[in-house]
């Protein structure tokens, strides 16, 4: 209630402020017509006393302020025409200096001191010494700011600068800048002063207040970067002093920071560059309550897009040693503050790195120097739980990876890994997740043992728990997501070199294996194949290399492979471990090493007896197994009768009878190899076969015993199919007779009364004797053999 009282009461006095002016400037415009001065000077004092007020704020002052303006600007051009008022504009001078109050007489002063300098009848300096001294009279803030604006306002054309009209006969640009200083000066005194005046309970209100005034006393700023004069040595030796001088002794939070800012934004970046250590000497110097992170930043930012411009300056860069400069008063300002919030001093370093990243991209010590400068913030600390600064430490480290898309460079700074050391476990994946994505997107090449050591450094919270790591917050989708970007990683590891890549991949080892049972099964397999595409290179092989202490041969490889798989096996993750040994396996037949394939199919086969108990996923091994048994030919007849064995007797030990069928006669592929010198056991073949026509013979039975319908004929039409296969491929075991045999018993318990109608097993009966008919029609010796069988 008491704030909308005091802005109806505000309204109020403001209608009245503008209500005088009105009236006042009503008369005056009288007597500016009839050219009448004294009655002209009488009503616009009256007017000008409206500016008075105190009980304003800075906002509706303002509008009260223009009003007045507008009219001080049509009383100039009356001052002009002396011909109109009949007065000397030396005597106008003098004679408006009778004013009753001191902020009338001031207005007038300054409006008559404006003409008084563009008629030359005397010296621009003298007449704005004058002027700026006396307005020292009014001490009041806000109508001390707003007399000193209008006197900047008035005389900004009028500064003896370089070109300018009023230069010359002793007026030269030093005065300007003397003139502009200390307006300045002042202009500030009475800002700050204001934050001085009222109680605690409306601070607030004056802090907003001062907020609104604060380009009344930067424009001082604009006005000398506008003037032409001022060149480098002289910014160097006058200005900036004196600005940065005023800016430390008046020891004000708002003023210094807005006035800091200001200093950056309206100066060339030359000359800021050729300043730097001034300029950055004065920051330590501020309160410790001001953003001095912003300023830096915004300083850093400046420079960067003034090199990126550029490139010749970037030799200027070198020779004031910026970035040692830049980096010290970081420190130092971090120093001083001493109750700097985390964030503030890592936001400062992410200003910097980027600096650096612009400036000196080929420098890569000092953008390690700034990490290492991280690092020293961050060991005081404990684990980063301000969000603010997690998001900032995840910017300085996203920096280099974005800079240099060879993820190498990254590598080799050594203070990487220690600044990602200090995230929280959450921020540590996300930020290896970023590290991945980078390498993907720039197709990088990490192809040496310690860089990929540095690398999976870094992305070990991917790989295995890391301290504060909870598993009721781990998303099974966002997990697998993870895993997989490691097991991309893994694939894109490559050195020319084998020995180097098998010491690859014994790093990548040693950090994958402590990854638990939950990473392996993701990160193992990449790793086996990365291995398996070594030995490939590496095949036939097998002695020592000359010269090589520890060469990297097949067999050392496979002993390496067999420690690896074994541990997924533990997980538990048996039919992945039983995929694997078989594709080793499959390689060491590639490499003629039959006592390492043979133990592979070994450990393939106690896995499948100890550890696979599922019976659908039994029947998936086994089929592997036998694939693989079947492509093998590196054993002697020894071993491969041990493994067939075993292979048909697992077959015939699954649990379903059709599963069991067809495992069976899968097997009868083990005994014949359709290569030059391949195996061709016709008599094995057939005992396959007549075994699983055993076994599909009493899946029918029992189908009819338990349901009372026979069930469909699919089984034995599986089984007509290998049959003409290898009566096709001339196994002399197969006669056409047993075709002929079995094609009357598919028929026969089609027609049976129990069978039950099935359209597929139809289909695939009768498309496998349109085969036959086809085989007859070619002709030929194939011809001859299938015009036997009666279809």
């Amino acid at each position: 209630m008491m704030i909308s009282d005091a802005i109806e009461d505000e309204d109020k006095w403001l209608a009245e402020g503008i209500a005088g002016i009105q009236h006042n400037a009503f008369y005056m415009h009288r007597a500016l017509d009839s050219d009448n001065l004294r009655e002209a000077l009488k009503y616009s004092a009256q007017l000008l006393s409206e500016l008075r007020t105190s009980r304003l704020s800075p906002h509706k002052y303002y509008e009260l302020y223009m009003r007045a303006f507008d009219e001080l600007r049509k009383l100039e051009m009356f001052f002009k025409e002396e011909e109109r008022h009949g007065c000397s504009v030396m005597d106008l001078y003098e004679l408006v200096q009778h004013a009753g109050n001191v902020l009338p007489r001031l207005y007038l002063l300054c409006t008559v001191g404006s003409v008084y300098i563009k008629s030359k009848e005397a010296p621009a300096k003298d007449v704005l010494k004058d002027l700026v001294e006396m307005c020292r009279a009014v001490q009041h803030p806000i109508r001390g700011l707003f007399l000193r604006s209008y006197l900047a306002q008035i005389s900004r054309d009028k500064l003896p600068d370089i070109g300018s009209e009023y230069e010359g006969d002793g007026d030269t640009v030093m005065d300007a800048v003397e003139f502009v200083l200390q307006n300045f000066s002042e202009m500030n005194k009475l800002w700050v002063r204001m934050e001085l005046q009222g109680p605690a309970r409306v601070r607030d209100k004056m802090e907003k207040e001062r907020n609104e005034l604060r380009d009344l006393v930067g424009k001082n700023l604009h006005v000398l970067s506008q003037i032409e004069g001022i060149d480098l040595d002289l910014y160097k030796e006058t200005v900036l002093p004196r600005v940065l001088e005023q800016v430390v002794n008046c020891k004000d939070e708002l003023a210094q920071y807005y006035l800091m800012d200001c200093l950056i934004q309206v100066f060339p970046d030359e000359y800021h560059l050729q300043t730097l250590e001034t300029l950055l000497g004065a920051c330590p110097q501020l309160q410790p309550t001001v953003d001095i992170k912003t300023v830096l930043s915004q300083l850093m930012e400046r420079l960067s897009s003034y090199a990126a411009s550029s490139p010749e300056v970037l030799p200027e860069f070198l020779q004031v040693e910026a970035f040692a400069k830049l980096s010290a008063a970081i420190g130092k300002v971090i120093e001083t503050q001493g109750d700097m919030p985390v964030v503030g001093a890592i936001t400062l370093y992410v200003s910097l790195l980027t600096f650096t990243l612009r400036v000196h991209p080929d420098r890569l010590d000092y953008v390690d120097q700034v990490l290492g400068s991280c690092v020293k913030i961050l060991s005081n600390k404990p684990k980063l739980e301000d969000s603010r600064a997690t998001k900032q430490v995840v910017a300085l480290l996203s920096a280099p990876l974005e800079k240099y898309s060879d993820i190498v460079t990254s590598l080799t700074l050594s203070n990487y890994p220690r600044v990602m050391d200090h995230l929280d476990s959450g921020t540590n994946k996300i930020m290896a997740m970023v590290i991945i994505q980078s390498i993907m997107t720039n197709q990088a090449c990490v192809s040496s043992a310690d860089k990929v050591d540095v690398l999976f450094e870094l992305i070990k919270g991917l790989i295995k728990d890391l301290e504060g790591d909870s598993d009721d917050e781990l998303d099974e989708e966002d997990f697998n997501e993870e895993q997989n970007s490691v097991a991309r990683v893994i694939h894109v590891l490559y050195n020319d070199d084998p020995e180097e890549m098998l010491k690859i991949i014994c790093t990548v080892r040693k950090h994958i294996m402590t990854g638990g049972p939950k990473r392996l099964p993701f990160t193992v397999p990449p790793l086996v194949f990365s291995a398996l595409k070594l030995i490939r290179r590496l095949q036939n092989q097998d002695g020592d290399v000359a010269g090589e202490e520890d060469p990297a041969t097949p067999k050392k490889i496979f002993q390496l492979l067999n420690q690896t798989i074994e541990a997924l096996s533990y997980v538990p993750s048996p039919e992945l471990a039983l995929r694997l040994y078989l594709q080793c396996a499959e390689a060491a037949n590639d490499c003629d090493l039959e006592p390492v394939a043979y133990d592979f199919f070994t450990q393939a086969f106690v896995l499948y007896e100890e550890e696979i108990a599922d019976s659908k996923a039994q029947v998936t091994a086994i089929h592997l197994i036998i694939g693989t048994l079947q492509r093998t030919n590196v054993f002697g007849v020894e071993n491969r009768d041990t493994l067939t064995h075993k292979a048909t007797g697992y077959s015939a030990k699954l649990l379903k009878k059709p599963d069991q069928c067809r495992a069976v006669y899968a097997c009868s592929h083990l005994f014949w190899v359709d290569d030059q010198d391949g195996i061709k056991d016709g008599e094995r073949v057939l005992l396959c076969l007549k075994r699983a026509l055993r076994i599909a013979n009493a899946a029918q039975q029992m189908a009819n015993v338990t349901r009372g319908s026979s069930g469909p004929v699919t089984l034995f039409v599986e089984i007509l199919n290998k049959y003409l296969y290898y009566f096709e491929k001339g196994n002399p075991q197969i006669t056409s007779a047993a075709i002929q045999g079995l094609i009357e018993l598919i028929k026969t318990e089609m027609q049976s009364d129990t069978a039950t109608p099935d359209q597929i097993s139809d289909a695939f009966f009768a498309c496998t004797l349109r085969y036959i008919q086809f085989q007859k029609q070619k002709g030929g010796a194939m011809g001859d053999k299938f015009d036997t069988i009666k279809v």
